[in-house]
C-alpha cells in the first residue's frame, strides 16, 4: 500500500500542472466574497455571468485534489483522475448544445460504477484493472448529457464492504485506506467512502455513492453531508458492479440537500435495462428541486424511532435538540415509533445478499472486456495468489460464503428474500407509518466517526437504521444533525416507496431551520 502512494502522487501532480496550463484557478470565495464552499447553484451563476469558464473549474478542483488528497493531508478519497477531464472542460466551454442541468459541474463517480473512457473501474480491486466495461453505466450518460463534468474516481471499501466481515470501510487494495477529513484517525465509513470524504472536502460539487446497507447514508453522516439512498428502481442499476439485486442503487452526496435533489432529478429515469426502474417508463420522475420548500415540515407527521437512538449520550443530545426543530417548523411529532421485528433482519439479509452478490458479480464480470477474473471463483484465487497487496489486514470470507451459495431458485434463497421484504417493508416501515398517519421516521443515522481499526475492523456504535430501507427498497435521507465533539452526526428521514420528494422537503426545511453542518476545519477554503 506505501509504495503505491508516492506514484499516485506524482502523476497527480503531472495531471495538475498539465490541467491548470498556465491559468489561474477558479477562487469561487474570492470572485463572490462567499465565505461557503460552491454549490450547484453558485457555480452556474459564476459560469453564465463570465465569473468562470469549465476549464477554470475544472482546474481548480485538480489542484485540490493534489494538494489535500495526493499531498498535505493525503486523504486517499480520490482514485484516479479523469485523464480527459481538461479537454472536456473546454469542450464544454464551447458546446452550448450540452449546458444541461448540471452544466460544468464537477463530479466524481464512485469506482464501482462503470465508465468506458480511460478510467478503470475496478471496485478497489486490483483484480479489475486489466479489463475493462463496454459501455458507460445508464446513470454516466445521463450526467454526460446533463453537462456533468466527470471529473474522476473515488476510492471506496474494496467490493463496495462485500468481501469480509473484518474489514476496514474505505480501504481497497487499490487505494489503500480513505480517511475522515474531520479527525484524520477516524473512519470515513463506507462502502461510499471516497465518495464522502471527497465531498466534505470540497474535491468536487457531487458525487455518486452506492448503497446496499448504509453505503451512502452512513458515510454522509460521518463526513457532514447529504446522502439521499432511492427508493429501488428509481435510479438504473446497469452498468453499477453489483451485490443485490433486491437493494441496490445508487444516489447523491452533496453538501447541501438542494444540490442532491439536483442530482437525483439527473440520475432517476426509467432504463429499459433495469426491470427496476418499470414503474418509471409511465410516471417520469420529477424533479426534486420542486420540493425544495422551507416549511415543508409544518403540519408533517413523523415519527420517532427510539430503538435506534440511545448508544451515545451526546447523539442523544443532538437528536432531542433535532426533534425541538421539527416541532418548532409546525411538525406532529409521535414518539415512538418503533418498526416491529427491527432486530430480526440481519440474518436474511446476510443469505439474500450472499445469494444474490454471487449471481450477480458473475453476470457482471463475464460482461466486461480483456483480461482478468470472469466468475467469483476466480477472483477468490486472485485473492488468493495475492494474498500480500489484497488482503494484508483483512481476508475474503464472504466471497468464500457466496461462492457456496447454489442458484436463486433455491428455496433458503427464496423463504429469506420473502420473509426480510416483508418484515422490513409490509409488516416493518409500512406498518408504523400506517398506524399512526406518519409522513416519515427519524433517527440518528450512526454514532460519530469511530477511529480506523486495520486490525479488528470497523466498531461502529449505532447504524442499525439504515437496514430497514435498505432491505425494503424504500428511500433514506440524512441531513446533517450536529456534531460531537467536531464529528459530524446526521439525522435520518426515511418513508415509503417513491416518496423521495416528500423526504427531501422535510430535510431540507430541517436544514434550512438548523445550517448544522460545519465544513472542516482544517482544510483550505483556497486553491
Amino acid at each position: 500500500m506505501a509504495a503505491a502512494g508516492p506514484r499516485r502522487a506524482a502523476s497527480l501532480l503531472v495531471l495538475a500542472g498539465a490541467l491548470l496550463g498556465g491559468r489561474a484557478a477558479y477562487a469561487p470565495d474570492a470572485a463572490a466574497r462567499r465565505p461557503t464552499t460552491p454549490s450547484v447553484a453558485s457555480l452556474r451563476a459564476d459560469l453564465e455571468s463570465g465569473r468562470a469558464t469549465v476549464r477554470s473549474i475544472e482546474a481548480h478542483y485538480a489542484a485540490r485534489i493534489v494538494s489535500l488528497d495526493a499531498r498535505g493531508p493525503t486523504l486517499r478519497a480520490v482514485l484516479e483522475v479523469n485523464p480527459d477531464a481538461a479537454a472536456i472542460a473546454a469542450q464544454l466551454d464551447t458546446d452550448t448544445a450540452r449546458r444541461g442541468a448540471l452544466y460544468g459541474v464537477p463530479v466524481l463517480l464512485k469506482d464501482n460504477i462503470d465508465t468506458a473512457d480511460r478510467m478503470h473501474t475496478t471496485a478497489g480491486s486490483l483484480a479489475l484493472l486489466d479489463s475493462t466495461p463496454v459501455r458507460d453505466a445508464f446513470i454516466v450518460a445521463r450526467l454526460r448529457a446533463a453537462g456533468a463534468l466527470i471529473l474522476g474516481k473515488t476510492n471506496l471499501s474494496e467490493w463496495a464492504n462485500f468481501r469480509s466481515k473484518r474489514s476496514s470501510s474505505g480501504w481497497s487494495g487499490r487505494g489503500g485506506q480513505t480517511r475522515n477529513p474531520y479527525a484524520l484517525d477516524r473512519n470515513p465509513c463506507g462502502s461510499s467512502s471516497g465518495s464522502g470524504v471527497a465531498i466534505a472536502a470540497d474535491l468536487a460539487v457531487l458525487a455518486v455513492g452506492t448503497e446496499t446497507d448504509g453505503s451512502i447514508t452512513c458515510p454522509a453522516s460521518v463526513n457532514g453531508l447529504v446522502g439521499i439512498k432511492p427508493t429501488v428502481g428509481l435510479v438504473s442499476r446497469a452498468g453499477i458492479i453489483p451485490i443485490s439485486v433486491s437493494q441496490d442503487t445508487a444516489g447523491p452526496m452533496a453538501r447541501t440537500v438542494a444540490d442532491a435533489a439536483a442530482l437525483l432529478s439527473v440520475l432517476a429515469a426509467y432504463d429499459p435495462n433495469d426491470p427496476a426502474t418499470a414503474p418509471l417508463r409511465d410516471h417520469p420522475p420529477p424533479d426534486y428541486s420542486r420540493f425544495l420548500d422551507a416549511t415543508s415540515l409544518k403540519g408533517a407527521r413523523i415519527g420517532v424511532m427510539r430503538h435506534y437512538a440511545g448508544f451515545h449520550d451526546e447523539v442523544d443530545g443532538l437528536f432531542e435538540r433535532a426533534l425541538g426543530v421539527l416541532r418548532a417548523s409546525g411538525a406532529v411529532v409521535v414518539d415512538p415509533a418503533d418498526i416491529a421485528n427491527a432486530d430480526k433482519l440481519d440474518t436474511d439479509e446476510q443469505t439474500v445478499l450472499e445469494y444474490e452478490f454471487k449471481d450477480g458479480i458473475n453476470r457482471y464480470l463475464a460482461a466486461r472486456r480483456g483480461s482478468g477474473p470472469r466468475t467469483l471463483a476466480e477472483l477468490i484465487a486472485f485473492d488468493a495468489r495475492e494474498a500480500s497487496r489484497e488482503m494484508p489486514f483483512f481476508g475474503q470470507e464472504l466471497f468464500i460464503e457466496s461462492q457456496a451459495r447454489g442458484p436463486l431458485t433455491e428455496s433458503p434463497y427464496l423463504e429469506a428474500h420473502e420473509r426480510a421484504a416483508r418484515l422490513a417493508g409490509r409488516e416493518g416501515i409500512d406498518a408504523v407509518l400506517g398506524k399512526d398517519h406518519l409522513d416519515a421516521l427519524v433517527a440518528p443515522t450512526v454514532s460519530p466517526a469511530w477511529p480506523t481499526d486495520l486490525v479488528n475492523g470497523d466498531h461502529v456504535l449505532g447504524g442499525g437504521v439504515t437496514t430497514p430501507p435498505a432491505i425494503a427498497g424504500y428511500p433514506h435521507v440524512t441531513v446533517p444533525m450536529g456534531a460531537v465533539r467536531g464529528l459530524p452526526v446526521g439525522l435520518s428521514f426515511v418513508g415509503v416507496a417513491w416518496s423521495e420528494g416528500r423526504l427531501i422537503g422535510l430535510a431540507y426545511a430541517f436544514e434550512q431551520a438548523t445550517h448544522a453542518r460545519q465544513a472542516p476545519r482544517f482544510l483550505p477554503t483556497i486553491p
